[in-house]
């Protein structure tokens, strides 16, 4: 049994969103960042019933991508660029905030009419300096893009970065790894060291790494330069993800990220004075600045 293989484990904080509740890993006090990884959330599964339907009103973001990863359902995306697009399992949309962008994530007319299922991983990737204030930007990549390595035990598909020889055709700013690992039981998958910082999250079922059992809705930081074999025995769903360490700190608050503080205060003025761009079609609500401490770690 490798017990070095593990450095830092996570128990995500839990928030019920009525419809569904989230696990959220990153950002936690313990630990804010794996590689550019500065936000991971695993939202449901959940069921949803008749007339029902997900709706995150227009917000805005900074300095930062987010990506939206679909297991199960679907979400519309608006943004304040005039995206409208529907994202379903297996595809892949980032969304580059970079110097501003609003955005909405609503359920589809499709799924309101009837019950339906939410489960997905969504992340936040923070940019890198010579990045941060670029102009903003979407892009939306189709399941059938993205390279799936299948050894018949195990499937995985790699949704950013290379891994395993096949590389994700959707921007990477910094080094980025992150793929979505399906184990059938008796399946196994080797864990290389491909990137300066690495981690494992289970969002289903069993799985184990060099004989060590991990726990469900759980983030496991890898030692970095050392391989590793991840199992399962009765069949699981893991997400492995991380890059290149940033050599200088990230701050955040609420929805925002930033290598300066001055810029968050900056944001925050922007958005409660409603200096963001509008979302075309979707401009009648909002998520007004939280008074307090956000929900999100906020460290500035």
């Amino acid at each position: 049994m490798r017990e070095d293989i593990i450095i830092q484990t996570i128990t995500p904080t839990s928030h019920n969103l009525g419809d569904f509740r989230v696990h959220r890993a990153l950002p936690a006090r313990e630990r804010t960042m794996v590689g550019p990884f500065i936000f991971f959330d695993q939202a449901g599964p959940a069921q949803i019933g008749p007339g029902h339907g997900v709706d995150v009103r227009p917000h805005p973001h900074i300095n930062l991508a987010t990506v939206t990863y679909m297991y199960e359902g679907a979400f519309l995306h608006r943004d304040s660029l005039g995206t409208e697009q529907l994202i379903e399992p297996g595809a892949v949309n980032l969304m580059t905030a970079g110097r501003g962008i609003v955005h909405s994530e609503r359920s589809p007319d499709a799924d309101r009419a009837r019950a339906s299922k939410l489960s997905a991983i969504q992340t936040w990737l923070a940019l890198p300096d010579r990045n941060e204030e670029m102009d903003p930007a979407f892009e939306h990549v189709g399941e059938d893009c993205l390279p799936v390595i299948d050894s018949g035990f195990a499937r995985a598909r790699v949704i950013m970065g290379t891994l395993w020889g096949q590389s994700a055709p959707v921007t990477t700013y910094a080094d980025t790894i992150y793929a979505d690992i399906q184990l059938s039981p008796g399946g196994s998958v080797p864990i290389d060291p491909s990137a300066d910082e690495r981690a494992i999250y289970v969002s289903g079922g069993d799985a184990a790494l060099d004989g060590i059992l991990l726990q469900p809705q759980t983030l496991y930081v890898l030692r970095p330069g050392v391989s590793a074999t991840l199992m399962s025995a009765d069949g699981g769903r893991v997400v492995l993800c991380g890059g290149e360490a940033f050599t200088s700190p990230r701050h955040v608050w609420w929805n925002f990220v930033s290598s300066t503080t001055d810029r968050l205060m900056q944001a925050r003025e922007d958005w409660e004075a409603m200096r963001f761009p509008l979302i075309p079609g979707d401009d009648q609500e909002f998520i007004p600045i939280p008074q307090g401490r956000p929900k999100t770690v906020s460290y500035p």
